[in-house]
């Protein structure tokens, strides 16, 4: 499959950082994003910024979309002025979609002749600034060989199956297993920090020991320990990342109690500190109800 021109939807966060990427690797990348600043931003990293979701689609070969939510995500991909009205052959959705919405926008694609690659990403801003992503990928051969080089300028990439909806099932299970560290995590700190253990100790000894985990080796000692609650997800999303990985569960028959909890503690921070307020802030949770600083 050969192409010109790349098309990156959703300037955010993580797409501000990947698609700028894709330009200093040489191709030349149309934006969208609804917002004005982001596209500006993206024009000054060296993209070229498009002037509505239509044009976009007249003038990019492969589209990349990079969306907070299933719903934006399928809008982008085949509502009224979607992708599918356009040039494209190929999307790449870095989003979390979930599996059965990536299954049904993929589905709606290919009945139009365009392919679908489901390539949700893991790391974070800081993993997207420094290509540093892991990549879970899901779509049939002939768009992988596309695929693969394009997508290694994010990260690690993993080919986990062929059918729509893999990848994404496998980011919904790495996800939960990451907020559950960081609950747990949190509250074992705070059961230390009371007793009168330091934690920077406690962390240098569970890094050396079986209780490590991405919550006592990032999360806590980046975000946490120094009051700066900015490791870069929002409550909101890590809870919308939870809520479609236990619906996939309970079609399945999976019982996930573990996770359930995880969920209920992403509420209360999201009900404490808002929808918006960084993941991290979970910890300020356990902190409340038991009585001391993380710190």
């Amino acid at each position: 499959m050969s192409f010109d021109t790349l098309g990156f939807v959703g300037l955010g966060s993580m797409g501000s950082a990947m698609a700028p990427r894709l330009v200093a690797a040489g191709h030349e990348v149309v934006g969208w994003d609804p917002v004005p600043a982001a596209r500006e931003a993206f024009a000054q990293a060296g993209g070229k910024a498009a002037g509505s979701p239509k044009d976009l689609r007249e003038r990019a070969d492969i589209v990349f979309l990079s969306l907070p939510t299933p719903e934006i995500m399928r809008e982008a991909a085949i509502g009224a002025d979607g992708v599918i009205g356009g040039k494209p052959s190929l999307v790449i959705d870095l989003s979390t979609s979930g599996p059965r919405m990536s299954a049904d926008v993929a589905a709606r694609l290919a009945e139009c002749g365009i392919g679908f690659v489901d390539a949700p990403v893991s790391g974070g801003r800081a993993g997207a600034l420094a290509g540093k992503l892991a990549l879970m990928a899901a779509c049939p051969a002939e768009a992988w060989e596309t695929a693969e080089p394009l997508l290694t300028r994010f990260g690690r990439v993993f080919h986990v199956g062929e059918k729509p909806g893999q990848g994404q099932m496998m980011k919904l299970i790495n996800n939960i297993l990451s907020v559950v560290a960081l609950a747990v995590s949190s509250e074992g700190l705070a059961l230390g920090i009371k007793s009168g253990l330091d934690a920077g100790v406690m962390l240098d000894v569970i890094n050396a020991s079986s209780g490590r985990n991405s919550a006592t080796v990032d999360k806590l000692p980046r975000a946490v320990l120094p009051r700066t609650f900015d490791f870069g997800f929002a409550t909101q999303l890590s809870l919308k990342d939870v809520r479609l990985c236990l619906e996939e569960a309970e079609r399945l028959g999976v019982p996930m109690p573990v996770g359930s909890m995880a969920r209920t503690m992403l509420n209360f921070t999201q009900a404490s500190f808002g929808p918006d307020a960084d993941f991290t802030q979970m910890a300020r949770v356990v902190e409340q109800w038991a009585g001391v600083e993380i710190a």
